[in-house]
């Protein structure tokens, strides 16, 4: 079974540097602003991968864990779907109801993600404008930002896996967490952001390292006089990806909601965190016409944190993973679609 997740998730790490490497080597070898269309096509190619990648597990995902044997199975269910109750005796019935579940689960965490990551966003655009970063540059520390995120959120991931299944307690630790963070948003007046001039990490940098006030184009270190200094766009990179780890303090126990599989939500947050870049290009400009994602965040965080903290009861009445679903794209859609219908008469749209 061992060789069968590196192999898979192997071939999943190569699939994504490879694509990430041609958008950095040839289409993106150069700094540049980034278009609507550019936005839109990589954007595109994103979704389509994650969305390919629900059809690999709903006809293929067996072979993740290396099921071959009924026992192999029941082995699997009870580590990673202990909630997943079978309505057939044969072998191939159960096989399929298990690659559904996996798929489905994996498909709402890719939804969950999708929408937690429209608010870091906005946090991240704050960042960048804060720290008066060139447009020219936005892509190339967005690139290393989501390199970096990606082996943040391993650690995280398989960390937190390897702790629920030992405690499961600490799912209610993390519905709770959840409850309150929703809450918090939800009720806040003012929105939920900070100068990022005032992360203790950029004051612990500045202390210890030399740190050039000027860009220097798209580098993050130069030499002056033989002495090396960081630039800005080096301790923004260092803030990005401080505050995708604050982010991952609530995205990743929400994925945890509808699956404890850590190759399912390591799989779905990686395309959607991957795909954030280019969405960044394409709401940088429409933050306004936004106004609700806050609140459809806050509600979206409340009922992962109740499903989280209710799991038991919500397995013994038959609740299926795919009401997640159905309720996570709800959330999604309405609240674009409000944003849409009732615009903000403080902040009038752009025409």
């Amino acid at each position: 079974m061992f060789l069968s997740e590196s192999l898979v998730f192997g071939a999943f790490l190569v699939l994504i540097l490879l694509v990430l490497m041609i958008d950095l080597l040839w289409v993106g070898r150069h700094s540049h602003v980034v278009s609507s269309k550019e936005a839109l096509i990589w954007s595109s190619v994103w979704v389509g991968l994650a969305i390919g990648f629900y059809f690999f597990l709903h006809y293929f995902g067996h072979l993740l864990h290396g099921i071959d044997t009924p026992e192999k199975l029941e082995l699997v269910r009870q580590k990673f779907a202990p909630t997943l109750k079978t309505h057939t005796t044969d072998f191939q019935g159960q096989l399929a109801e298990y690659r559904r579940f996996m798929s489905v689960n994996y498909l709402s965490g890719y939804f969950i993600e999708e929408t937690l990551s429209i608010d870091n966003i906005f946090v991240i655009l704050l960042i960048l404008r804060g720290f008066s970063v060139p447009i020219e540059n936005y892509k190339t520390v967005l690139f290393w930002g989501i390199l970096g995120a990606i082996g943040l959120r391993f650690i995280f991931i398989f960390a937190g896996a390897a702790l629920i299944h030992e405690f499961e307690w600490l799912l209610l630790i993390f519905g709770a967490f959840l409850v309150f963070q929703g809450g918090k948003i939800l009720f806040s007046k003012e929105d939920h952001q900070k100068d990022p001039h005032d992360y203790a990490v950029v004051r612990y940098l500045s202390r210890y390292f030399n740190i050039s006030k000027d860009y220097v184009g798209s580098q993050f270190f130069h030499r002056v006089n033989k002495k090396l200094f960081l630039t800005p766009l080096f301790v923004v990179l260092v803030v990005i990806e401080f505050t995708d780890l604050l982010f991952a303090m609530d995205s990743i126990p929400a994925v945890f909601s509808v699956s404890r599989d850590p190759f399912v939500v390591f799989f779905s947050n990686i395309f959607a965190i991957i795909g954030l870049r280019s969405m960044f290009f394409l709401l940088a400009n429409m933050v306004d016409k936004f106004r609700y994602l806050k609140t459809g965040v806050s509600i979206l965080l409340i009922f992962v944190g109740f499903k989280l903290l209710f799991h038991s009861w919500l397995d013994s009445i038959g609740f299926r993973s795919a009401y997640s679903l159905y309720f996570i794209a709800f959330i999604l859609v309405a609240s674009i679609a409000f944003s849409a219908l009732i615009p903000d008469k403080k902040h009038p749209q752009a025409t």
